[in-house]
């Protein structure tokens, strides 16, 4: 049974964030909110494993 990560894991994290917020640049606030809604299912279906897929949602609502 695999477990969330949620150590550091990226080689540039500033490389990274420089390329989400260019995949958003000259959007609407609706399409970006598209776009969010978009990759967060692609990358879910990348992880494909329910148990981690649930602990990311709990851990991501815990501090809302």
């Amino acid at each position: 049974m695999s477990h969330l990560n949620t150590e550091p894991n990226f080689q540039n994290p500033d490389d990274f964030y420089e390329a989400l917020i260019d995949t958003h640049h000259d959007l609407s606030d609706e399409q970006s909110q598209m776009l969010n809604a978009r990759l967060i299912l692609l990358l879910s279906n990348h992880i494909g494993d329910m148990d981690v897929l649930r602990e990311a949602m709990a851990f991501a609502r815990a501090d809302v």
